[in-house]
């Protein structure tokens, strides 16, 4: 029986490539905003998993790590002291402008790191070494500053430029996750980036810590809340907080949800209606099928295998149409795309949804389908 299901499925052919399509564009839609949506999410911890540490001690109040509240310039030591803490280093973080030599004014993200341990630097540079940051006026400059500040011809390894008035002189250039702001980085020492930065009367953003080898991350980040009265988190939990900043005040969340509902909604219309219509339609083989004895259960488990069919099928070419779209569109940062098995599992799991159902409406039809319909 299910050689004959697939028959009368793939044989009409305009009602199946109507499904195939309706389904097929359900997924392509979900996972294509799915991964938008999660790629954004991406990019806006994007100034937490580019540091790659264990430990963040913030301000307290503090909402996301682009929401930069300065602390004391003796946190670090404070850190320092609390037990289970290995290390303890500080950072400056701040938005601040650079003037090109051609006259052009920039926006950059100042990062400064603590220069006997570089701690918190780029995983890999394309050019140069992070250890040349000590010499005078060095900074590092991601690939995006090279991308938004003129291109390769303009800022490049022994490109000088300034910020605040004073020299910076590019030494390398790293690689690393684009920033939901989409503002270039530019990676010096501590002290050279609080010289950079206008003065205030606290210059430490943070102190990145790590956790002693055998002591859970999550107790020392305990400590140091309750002894210093500062914030502490993993890196994990920070990131979190900034995506759920993120959430709560952009409309992202919503318009994102919003689409993914609409393809849900859409499919399941679309895949309901036209599946409801084929069955409608091959009424009589149907009741041919019981007049000769075949059971009402068996003609559910080909309607079950049709459903099922067309949406396995639906969702490879959606997962492959999604997939291409990023391939095409995503390369080299210019969307953010991020696809991922987690999504991929959950649209799996809502087109059997959407197979479930509209196999069901087709069900009842064919429950009180009468034998004798053959002969009308």
């Amino acid at each position: 029986m299910n050689y004959v299901a697939l028959k009368m499925l793939f044989g009409d052919r305009a009602k199946y490539l109507m499904l195939l399509c309706g389904l097929a564009f359900a997924v392509m839609l979900i996972v294509q905003q799915g991964s938008i949506f999660w790629g954004l999410m991406i990019w806006s911890q994007s100034g937490i998993s580019n540091l790659n540490v264990q430990i963040w001690v913030t301000d307290p109040n503090i909402s996301q790590v682009e929401e930069v509240k300065p602390i004391a310039d003796t946190t670090v030591a404070r850190v320092r002291s609390v037990p289970g803490v290995e290390w303890a280093a500080p950072l400056f973080k701040g938005v601040v402008r650079a003037r090109l030599a051609n006259g052009e004014y920039h926006r950059v993200s100042l990062v400064g790191l603590d220069a006997a341990t570089m701690i918190g630097r780029p995983a890999r540079l394309f050019e140069g070494r992070i250890e040349d940051l000590r010499t005078p006026d060095a900074v590092v400059v991601d690939q995006w500053a090279v991308q938004r500040m003129g291109g390769p011809d303009v800022v490049k390894v022994g490109a000088v430029f300034e910020i605040n008035d004073k020299k910076a002189r590019v030494v390398g250039i790293a690689n690393i996750q684009k920033d939901f702001q989409n503002i270039p980085a530019v990676y010096t020492t501590f002290d050279r980036a609080v010289a950079y930065a206008p003065p205030e009367r606290r210059v430490l953003s943070y102190v990145l810590a790590k956790a002693k080898d055998g002591v859970p991350v999550g107790e020392v980040t305990r400590r140091i809340r309750e002894q210093t009265g500062l914030g502490a988190f993993t890196q994990e939990e920070f990131g979190m907080k900034t995506i759920q900043w993120v959430l709560k005040n952009t409309g992202i969340g919503v318009n994102f949800g919003t689409t993914i509902v609409l393809g849900f909604i859409v499919g399941m219309a679309i895949a309901g209606q036209t599946f409801y219509l084929f069955t409608v339609e091959n009424l009589k083989q149907f009741g041919a099928l019981k007049a000769m004895g075949t059971s009402t259960v068996t003609l559910a488990r080909m309607i079950i295998l049709q459903a099922f069919t067309v949406g396995l099928i639906g969702y490879g070419v959606g997962i492959g149409l999604a997939t291409l779209f990023g391939y095409v569109t995503a390369g080299e940062g210019r969307l953010p795309f991020v696809e991922t098995w987690p999504l991929l599992g959950l649209v799996f799991v809502s087109l059997l949804g959407i197979c479930t159902v509209s196999a069901a409406i087709s069900i009842v039809k064919l429950a009180k389908l009468e034998p004798a319909i053959v002969f009308r």
